[in-house]
This record gives structure tokens, C-alpha cells and sequence, in this order.
């Protein structure tokens, strides 16, 4: 994982040479009127030198306090001391330079000292202020970082559990049509689940893509199970065109739709009919997985309903995808069977087969 920048903010010394050589020029603007006094500009380029290069030395002892983790109190505490020994010496450097111009007294040098000591103090502050920033940024994004990775191997992990919990039942289903002497229809789901599992892994790991795509896979699904069900299972697939493109988590309807076939249909002497919809619904994707059935009673709450690996590991997925942002309803109706509403952001990426993870 890569060091995370806060926001491509200058360094240490782009941010001396913007510093010093800004103050430099306020210094000139703010002595144009005496701009032509004996040794202005020379006096006024050593002040400056003077304090820039103190400024190189105090940045050592600056680094070096913040490394031991002072309080900010004993920093600036630090600060002030440096910044008054830096300045009395530099104001003596500074009269020095210019002695041929003025006399060596100690008022002009107070009065420097004093100047330089409050130009560094202020430029310590300035440094233990940044460096408290960048820390703070470096650190929330290093934690945005780690977060980000766990939930992509906590998706990753979900996403893959799929699979044998899927193969399983498929496997269970050829073993019924080869005890029953189905020797064709076995070939045919072997031949299904194939091109299932072919489809699952040319996803290259994806977390997520298109609706349209998601609709694929659970059709190469339903066309396994078309083998074992024949004219009993009645299929109705209605997708609105304004959402096939629509960014959703990979295999979020076939362990839906494998229950709903399972529980409900799969019960029925007759067999019954499976409809999968999804609309556009204010911003957001709406999908909706039905099945007929018998009539249950009791409407139970989704966080009580125990249908297996599938609806848990979906209702786990989004949690962790859309943690604010997502619905997951699961009811009766009154005509019998069950209904599984699913609400979640629309996003549409540029590249559908892009890995989208949706921000908390």
C-alpha cells in the first residue's frame, strides 16, 4: 500500500524559498519611500539571509523536538528560547554587516534582536502547525487506506462464498436427474453449470458491475434450472431500461433467486412462477424478487429471517457496501410466496466493469 500525500503540499524547502523570498519583497515595498538610502537593499538582503538561514538551523531542532513528543506547550515553550538565542545572535551579524553604514549600537541591535526573535518564533509556530496538519491528513488517509482493503477482503471473502454454496446445490440437482435415469438432462445442467462458473470467472474478482450483466449470470442460473423444473417453472424478467446499466454488487440476485426457487417454488406440486424487476426510483436503484407460493401468516422482519447463506451474505454485502445508503425488505404478500425489495444508490460508472466500492 502506498504512502499516502496530504493533497500535494509543497516541501520543507519550496515552502523556505516561497516564505523568505515573499518577505523580502514586503520588506522592499515597504521601504520604497528610503528606497534609496545608503545600503537599504544590502542591509535589508543580510537581515533577511541572516534569518533565513537560522530559520534552516531551528528547522533541525524543530523536527527533533516533534519527533519526541513534546506537548505543544513545551514546543513552543522550546520555540522561544531558540528563536531568542537565534535572534541576538543574528542582530549582531546583521549590525556587523552593515557597520560601515551605521554605528554598532545596542539599540539597533535590541531592536533587531527583537525583530528576528519574533520572525522565528512565528516561523516555528507556523512549522509545528503544518506538521500537526500533514500528520492529521496522513493519518485519516491511512486509515481511509486500511479501511478501504479490509472491506475489499471482506467483500472479496462474501462474494466467494457464493460459489460453493451455489456449486453444491447444482451438483445436488445432476446427482437427482442421474438416480432418475435423466441422462440427457444431466448432460445439459453439467453443460449449464459450466458456462455458469465460466461466466463467474471471467469476472476477473469484480466486486461489482452492470445490472445487465447481473441479469446474465442469473439467467445462465435459471437455464440450469429450467432442466429440472421444465413447463413448472414460469419465468418473468422486467428490467427498466434506465437502470440495466446501473452499477450493482456481483451476484447480488442468484443466491435470491436460488432461494425463492428453492423455498418456494421447489415446495409447489405444480411449480410456480419467479418475476425479477427493477425500476428507477429517485436517484436510486429499486429490484424486487417475488416468487409464488403458499401464503404465510406471519410477516417476519428481515434481521429474524433465516433463509440460509444467501440472504446473509447478501444482506452482509450491502451492509458493507452501502452501510447508510441501502434497504433490504423482505415480506409476504397477500396473494402467498415471498418478496424481496432491494433499494441501493444508482451509480452508473464510466467503465461498467470497473470495481465500484460506494462511500459511507
Amino acid at each position: 500500500m502506498s504512502q499516502p500525500r496530504a493533497s500535494n503540499f509543497p516541501n520543507f524547502w519550496q515552502l523556505q524559498a516561497i516564505g523568505w523570498t515573499s518577505l523580502y519583497l514586503l520588506i522592499l515595498i515597504a521601504m520604497i519611500p528610503v528606497i534609496g538610502a545608503p545600503g537599504m537593499l544590502r542591509g535589508n538582503a543580510i537581515y533577511v539571509g541572516v534569518a533565513f538561514i537560522e530559520s534552516c538551523v531551528l528547522w533541525r531542532l524543530c523536527r527533533s523536538a516533534i519527533a519526541k513528543q513534546h506537548s505543544w506547550l513545551a514546543l513552543e515553550a522550546r520555540a522561544f528560547v531558540w528563536s531568542l538565542c537565534a535572534g541576538a545572535f543574528g542582530a549582531l551579524v546583521v549590525e556587523l554587516g552593515i557597520s560601515d553604514i551605521r554605528p554598532l549600537e545596542w539599540i539597533n541591535w535590541l531592536t533587531d534582536c527583537l525583530q528576528i526573535t519574533v520572525i522565528l518564533f512565528l516561523w516555528c509556530s507556523l512549522y509545528f502547525s503544518i506538521k500537526q496538519w500533514r500528520h492529521s491528513v496522513d493519518e485519516r488517509e491511512r486509515r481511509i487506506l486500511a479501511e478501504q482493503a479490509l472491506r475489499e477482503v471482506r467483500l472479496n471473502s462474501l462474494r466467494y462464498q457464493l460459489n460453493p454454496h451455489f456449486l453444491f446445490n447444482a451438483l445436488n440437482v445432476v446427482s437427482t436427474l442421474v438416480a432418475e435415469g435423466n441422462g440427457s438432462g444431466a448432460n445439459r445442467m453439467l453443460s449449464q453449470i459450466a458456462e455458469l462458473l465460466r461466466s463467474t470467472l471471467d469476472s476477473d474478482g469484480a466486486l461489482s458491475h452492470t445490472l445487465a450483466e447481473e441479469i446474465t449470470l442469473v439467467n445462465r442460473y435459471l437455464d440450469i434450472e429450467k432442466v429440472r423444473f421444465g413447463e413448472r417453472l414460469q419465468i418473468n424478467i422486467d428490467i427498466d431500461d434506465a437502470v440495466t446499466d446501473a452499477t450493482v454488487p456481483t451476484m447480488l440476485l442468484q443466491p435470491l433467486v436460488e432461494n425463492a426457487i428453492k423455498h418456494g417454488i421447489n415446495l409447489q406440486i405444480d411449480g410456480g412462477w419467479l418475476r425479477i424487476a427493477a425500476v428507477s426510483a429517485e436517484g436510486r436503484v429499486s429490484i424486487i424478487v417475488e416468487n409464488s407460493g403458499h401464503r404465510d401468516l406471519v410477516v417476519v422482519p428481515v434481521k429474524h429471517a433465516s433463509l440460509g447463506v444467501g440472504l446473509a451474505n447478501t444482506r452482509e454485502r450491502l451492509q458493507t457496501l452501502y452501510p447508510d445508503s441501502h434497504e433490504l425488505e423482505l415480506t409476504w404478500p397477500e396473494h402467498g410466496g415471498c418478496c424481496i425489495k432491494i433499494e441501493i444508490p444508482l451509480v452508473k460508472p464510466v467503465n461498467p466493469r470497473q470495481e465500484i466500492l460506494c462511500e459511507s
